[in-house]
């Protein structure tokens, strides 16, 4: 089997970094458990870059290693598998089975959608509807299979005017991705940050302001993104014409029912989600954790008496893999700070710089970090633990350039590898959806722009919500 390009690139940096690491006179100051650290660290990145090989087995592997040298304790890898943001993504995916098998998620598309009259309207009432399933579905993979077959529906719909079904294929992933800033389980990476900064610096980020900060983000950056895939994909004639899509036309393509009265499965599950995510948002007055929050609407989502989904069924939907991929990266980064090699990788860096420069350099690698790392956590278990030593050592405040690290690393539009939602829409059946083309074409507006909304919510909005930029 011959290696490409890629993977022989990646093998000769990690072979060479971890030659230079086993020489004891280069590095002063870099104690052994750093050094193998940091050699883990190095073999594990170059292996996601440039190998097929399964992320979380990676990620295991690396773990395994720093376990069995003694760099962290056997109690620190397994004791991430119970750790709290864990069980709240499992919970929350176990209440996403339930919302999926009721159908609410068809009656809210009509609700939103049905009432667009123009090009612009159906594409910002779209928008909508996909930020607000960062609510209830956890994860960008989650929320594209949920968001499938309502653009099938639309694809169908509008099936003479191809321009604007490419448009739609193109916005789908493009907002699922963007939005899932808005709340603290939107992506796996989130909660990998959450974890790293507990760890190193002691500060937790709660469900209720992770959504304060969040939110404001997503939403400016997926009507933006969205404006910009209309105006790159579509033409004036194309803008210029009604719509006008019914109910019925999008009940014609949908197995579950999604006019008429609601069923008591629907009832139960609404209010279900409704009171979850109105006690996730209000933590600071019950003080209710929220993965206990989560873990007592799945136990009632999948309950024999009021429950709309069995709870062996939901656990299925559960990515396993994920979580695993999760708890061993949470212990790389725990190795990395408590063996100091973070604190070296940035001993170097220049105190006293300013801050809006150190947070742009932070935002523009996150941003371009999909081109080599195509997997979002392994970007965040990468670059975060890093950003928080070096924000610490310049003078920032380590919670506003791990945030704005994460909120970059949204960004993965580029190619249609670059994200699963991407691919997923890219690759649909009998329905024309977008080109490599079409991507090049948003990515060269829509890299820029993000970056610089969030950059600008770093430096000028978060500090308003409690996050100042430097210590």
């Amino acid at each position: 089997m011959t290696l490409n390009l890629r993977s022989t690139a990646a093998l000769c940096a990690a072979l060479t970094v971890c030659l230079l690491l086993a020489v004891p006179g280069n590095f002063p100051g870099l104690g052994a458990d750093a050094r193998f650290t940091l050699a883990v660290f190095v073999l594990a990145t170059c292996a996601w870059i440039g190998t097929s090989i399964d992320d979380t087995y990676i990620a295991l592997g690396a773990g395994l290693a720093l376990t069995v040298t003694g760099v962290i304790s056997s109690d620190t890898l397994f004791g991430t598998l119970g750790d709290a943001t864990v069980w709240l993504l499992i919970c929350a995916f176990v209440l996403a089975a339930a919302v999926s098998r009721t159908g609410l998620a068809g009656r809210a598309a009509v609700f939103l959608v049905s009432g667009a009259r123009t090009v612009r309207q159906l594409v910002h009432l779209t928008t909508a509807a996909l930020v607000v399933t960062a609510f209830a579905v956890p994860a960008t993979s989650g929320r594209a299979a949920l968001a499938l077959p309502v653009f099938l529906a639309l694809a169908k719909v509008l099936a003479d005017r191809k321009r604007l079904v490419v448009m739609l294929a193109l916005l789908f992933p493009t907002v699922i991705l963007l939005s899932a800033v808005a709340t603290l389980i939107g992506a796996g990476a989130h909660l990998i940050t959450v974890s790293v900064l507990w760890e190193a610096t002691g500060q937790h980020i709660g469900f209720t302001e992770w959504l304060l900060l969040g939110l404001p983000l997503a939403v400016a950056s997926s009507h933006l993104a969205a404006e910009l895939v209309l105006l790159t994909t579509t033409r004036r004639a194309d803008r210029r014409g009604p719509v006008h899509i019914t109910p019925e036309q999008i009940q014609r393509h949908s197995e579950q029912p999604v006019t008429g009265p609601w069923s008591q499965a629907e009832k139960r599950c609404a209010l279900l989600m409704a009171t979850v995510v109105l006690l996730w948002c209000s933590e600071p007055l019950h003080r209710v954790p929220p993965a206990l929050v989560a873990l007592i609407g799945a136990v009632i989502a999948s309950s024999p008496a009021l429950g709309t989904v069995r709870l062996k069924d939901a656990l299925k939907t559960v990515p396993w893999s994920l979580l695993l991929f999760m708890a061993a990266t949470m212990a790389m980064g725990v190795a990395l700070t408590d063996s100091g090699a973070a604190k070296w990788l940035v001993s170097g860096l220049p105190a006293g710089g300013a801050p809006v420069v150190f947070l742009a350099v932070v935002i523009a690698v996150s941003t371009a970090a999909h081109l080599v790392l195509q997997s979002r956590s392994a970007r965040s278990s990468v670059l975060v633990p890093l950003v928080v030593a070096a924000s610490v050592g310049v003078g920032v405040n380590p919670v506003a350039a791990a945030l704005a690290s994460t909120a970059a690393a949204g960004f993965c539009h580029t190619l249609p590898a670059s994200a699963k939602p991407v691919t997923l829409f890219a690759q649909i059946p009998g329905t024309p959806t977008y080109t490599p083309r079409d991507l090049l074409r948003l990515s060269a507006f829509l890299a820029p722009l993000t970056a610089a909304l969030v950059l600008l919510f770093a430096v000028a909005v978060w500090p308003l919500l409690g996050i100042s930029v430097t210590r």
